[in-house]
């Protein structure tokens, strides 16, 4: 690891409607080492995808900074690829043609046709997609076309890989089949890579830190949890170990007891002076 290569720089975001402004996020602060792999994991609310949004350049922070490789982020750009958790392909182009546009428009100047075409069937293979190079959207499973998604996304060869719960909409053994390949892939890549979660198990088997967001309104960061589990991991092997069980607790700690504590506190302050007035009443 070396110095801080992607920073998110005490940004806070509001959202304007009917005249009303809401917060969504306040004093957002991260700073993400190059080839590090960095979950975000909160509650639904708590602004994870905007802070993903606001990196990809998709929305604009209201105030604060995003700075890339030295860089600041103001709009999209083929230097962060995104993969939601719909695969987004166009279904009237093929496996090979999804992945072929985005190379072509990347590439149209640095590499020929011919090495467009490689590059292109070097990302499929990373996937384990090349057997289905001429079919199309409709004629693959969903996990397939999430691997086609991250084959477009890493063909790229963005500094950040953003992922937005990319395993969400997958059975279960899809999505562990998947998890392992995205580990592989990073281990041999070395991508700098954010990814938001609602899964514990998975922030934790993924990750090298865990960022936790508070509830909102005005999320923020609550704690970041370093994962110092060796490389490469076995999902099988980990289920047993202590180490792995207590990152996985600590999580779980935060999302369901620390945030109900800071819940119910608040609960307390905003009922206390509704009492008061009903005495006086």
């Amino acid at each position: 690891m070396g110095t801080r290569y992607l920073s998110i720089e005490n940004v806070d975001k509001h959202f304007e409607r009917d005249g009303v402004s809401s917060q969504v996020l306040s004093g957002v602060n991260l700073d993400i080492e190059r080839g590090e792999y960095i979950s975000i994991i909160g509650h639904s609310g708590c602004g994870k995808s905007t802070v993903l949004n606001i990196v990809a350049g998709l929305l604009q922070a209201s105030s604060g900074a995003v700075i890339l490789d030295g860089r600041e982020v103001h709009s999209p750009g083929p230097d962060r690829s995104l993969v939601f958790q719909n695969h987004s392909l166009l279904p009237w182009l093929t496996v090979y043609e999804n992945v072929s546009l985005a190379v072509n428009k990347v590439f149209k100047s640095s590499k020929t046709k011919a090495e467009r075409h490689e590059w292109t069937l070097y990302n499929l293979e990373m996937v384990s997609m090349g057997h289905a190079l001429h079919k199309r959207p409709s004629e693959i499973s969903g996990g397939m076309k999430q691997r086609v998604g991250i084959a477009r996304a890493i063909a790229m060869q963005p500094k950040v890989l953003l992922l937005d719960e990319p395993f969400g909409a997958l059975d279960a053994l899809t999505r562990a089949h998947l998890q392992d390949e995205v580990m592989r892939i990073q281990g041999e890549l070395r991508n700098t890579v954010m990814m938001i979660t609602h899964d514990v198990d998975e922030a934790v088997l993924l990750s090298d830190r865990i960022v936790m967001m508070t509830n909102g309104p005005a999320a923020t960061i609550g704690e970041i949890l370093s994962i110092d589990l060796p490389r490469p991991r076995n999902r099988i092997e980990l289920a047993d170990d202590p180490l792995y069980n207590q990152y996985r607790h600590a999580v779980l700690s935060f999302l369901y007891e620390k945030q109900r504590k800071v819940e119910d506190i608040g609960a307390r302050r905003s009922v206390a002076p509704a009492a008061k007035d009903q005495a006086r009443a």
